[in-house]
């Protein structure tokens, strides 16, 4: 017999100005469950977090807690007041018989050293002792809300390794696909102030909230029919039998007042790019650049081509010199040493991370307009401003509505929107997905998909990264930095590593290898010079056997976008969710081999 669950919610509800945030929401957290809670930006996902957490009161529903559970809630901003270390923040969230010595340990593996002043920290470095405080007691259940806001991959890979090797229950609300697929066992979809769950991971979350989508339209679409059909009748046929007749007429008003109050979901993002003239076939070459702060090396003798229509990706953990290493290639910054060259006709747009572009007293119109008007260009095309800010999913109301009252993924959103709205054929966007919700990194990666010019793109997404970058560049530590082919995982895969996660204080670490600048590197199957005849035979019919699989996961999706399969037969749901995953596990692993096999190909005949 399964184990009660540890937190129940049931029924809960919330209202806050007089409208409904959450309407019926419904949540059970069992011994050990890994929970997905995913919805729109402004769905109510951090509010229902905090309601689980008992830090807010709902207007109705009921809230339930084996007594002896305990439970730790990251919030997206934590409080640090009344601290003088953050040694001192971590054990303060410590129970009698906890382990002090864990409080250090997280914090080193987080690269802190436990005496630094809350009241001075970055962003990620608060989010850092706040992933510690939270953690340190090992609860049984952890809430998370946005844990890899603002933090770096190193830090994201630590994270996503330590929570896979906790016993706690874990609910995640988290924009980072990567992370949630690789966590999560369940998920929980929030609404229209609705919760809906399925008994799998993030993973096939997606599919499953299209087809639901899909259905609702139909019904909808069936819905409009049958009011058309009741007002050609009550035009036309309203002749005797009066009973009937008003019934009939009371039925065609309950038709009407269902439609009108039919909650549709939030509306969607559209994305278009105003592009300029093409500019040259060269954009960006850099040879030799160096750059140093002191006595610290943050460039060292870099080479870089990128040409017209290129996608650069730049990874690396914080401090390493992404940003500097930007500046360079766009000659915001001149190097120590070397030489750049930037292209003819070049028109940049550069999206800050730091959204310290945007003037808090201007207002969400003057952001776009420059105070001129009412009207934005937009692919040669003049629009009004309000409808531009409806594809961006901003209300009318909030058109004069001033920056410095805009959350974060609001501000993203408008800096998104400015940026696309104004000629370029380079882009530069440093840490574009940064509180932006699901579907909005569907759009932006879809505009990025048919945008025709040059991208150089700064992120720590690392689905993101593998869905829109040709290639990555990576930082090898001491100023050293070396381009690899292809999105993120591609990079992992030819480099044998990901982005090298922190370790504590005084632990080994693994030595860089050497690699060849010039060239990219490759995996270390390439150290042999020559395919045997098994290799041949296998990189012959990979491909095939690549095809096979990809039809067999698109067979298997499409029996799993039934949003009534679930109910209707769970074994059969089962099964084909196991089927999906053995699949894409084959298919991911078959392209690494023909990467491998390939390159190794190209190795020999160079």
């Amino acid at each position: 017999m399964a184990a009660p669950p540890l937190l129940t919610l049931q029924g809960v509800a919330l209202t806050f100005g007089g409208t409904p945030l959450i309407e019926h929401a419904d949540l059970a957290i069992s011994p050990g469950e890994r929970t997905s809670l995913v919805g729109r930006n402004g769905s109510g996902k951090s509010t229902l977090m905090r309601i689980a957490a008992s830090l807010v009161e709902p207007d109705r529903g009921v809230r339930f807690l084996q007594p002896g559970t305990t439970i730790r809630y990251l919030a997206q901003e934590p409080d640090f007041s009344g601290f003088e270390t953050t040694l001192g923040f971590v054990e303060a969230g410590l129970a009698p018989g906890d382990d002090h010595h864990r409080a250090r340990y997280l914090l080193e593996s987080l690269g802190l050293t436990g005496s630094e002043d809350p009241a001075r920290l970055s962003g990620g470095e608060g989010r850092r002792a706040a992933l510690a405080q939270a953690l340190a007691p090992e609860p049984d259940i952890l809430l998370l809300d946005e844990p890899t806001n603002h933090l770096d991959l190193p830090a994201i890979e630590w994270l996503e390794s330590e929570l896979k090797g906790t016993r706690a229950a874990l609910v995640l609300i988290s924009h980072d696909r990567r992370f949630l697929s690789a966590l999560s066992r369940t998920t929980v979809w929030l609404d229209r102030g609705v919760t809906r769950r399925i008994e799998q991971g993030f993973s096939t979350f997606e599919a499953w909230r299209d087809a639901f989508f899909e259905e609702e339209e139909r019904d909808r679409h069936k819905l409009d029919r049958k009011i058309a059909a009741e007002e050609d009748w009550l035009r036309y046929g309203v002749t005797a039998r009066r009973k009937r007749n008003v019934r009939r007429l009371g039925n065609l008003h309950n038709l009407r007042k269902e439609r009108r109050e039919d909650r549709r979901p939030v509306g969607t993002v559209s994305m278009t790019s105003t592009e300029a003239e093409s500019s040259g076939a060269l954009v960006v070459e850099a040879r030799g650049v160096s750059k140093s702060y002191g006595e610290r090396r943050i460039v060292d003798g870099v080479s870089l081509r990128i040409m017209r229509g290129d996608r650069l990706g730049i990874v690396g953990a914080n401090g390493t010199g992404k940003t500097t290493l930007v500046n360079l290639l766009t000659g915001k910054l001149e190097p120590d040493e070397g030489s750049v060259q930037l292209g003819t006709n070049l028109k940049m747009m550069l999206l800050d991370q730091a959204r310290a572009v945007l003037e808090p007293s201007q207002t969400v119109t003057e952001v776009l307009t420059g105070g001129r008007g009412d009207t934005v260009t937009v692919g040669n095309q003049s629009r009004h401003v309000i409808g531009y800010l409806k594809d961006f999913l901003f209300a009318p109301e909030q058109a004069r509505t001033p920056v410095s009252v805009l959350s974060g993924g609001e501000r993203n959103r408008l800096l998104i929107a400015r940026a696309l709205a104004q000629p370029a054929n380079l882009l530069v966007l440093d840490e574009p997905t940064n509180d932006l919700d699901l579907e909005t990194l569907d759009l932006l990666q879809e505009m990025l998909g048919e945008y025709s010019g040059t991208l150089i793109l700064v992120s720590h997404d690392r689905d993101f990264l593998d869905r829109v970058v040709g290639s990555v560049l990576v930082s090898e530590g001491e100023g050293r930095w070396v381009e690899y082919a292809g999105g993120y995982t591609d990079m992992v895969t030819q480099r044998g590593q990901g982005v090298q996660a922190r370790s504590a204080p005084g632990s080994a670490r693994p030595e860089p290898r050497e690699k060849n600048p010039a060239v990219n590197p490759t995996s270390a199957a390439t150290a042999r010079t020559k395919l045997g005849f098994k290799e041949q035979h296998e990189l012959k019919t990979l491909p095939a056997r690549i095809a096979k699989l990809e039809t067999a996961i698109a067979q298997l999706r499409e029996i799993l976008t039934d949003p009534s399969l679930y109910a209707r037969d769970p074994g059969r749901f089962e099964k084909a969710s196991a089927m999906l995953a053995e699949a894409e596990a084959g298919l991911a692993a078959a392209e690494d081999r023909w990467l491998a096999l390939e390159m190794l190909r190209e190795a020999q005949d160079a």
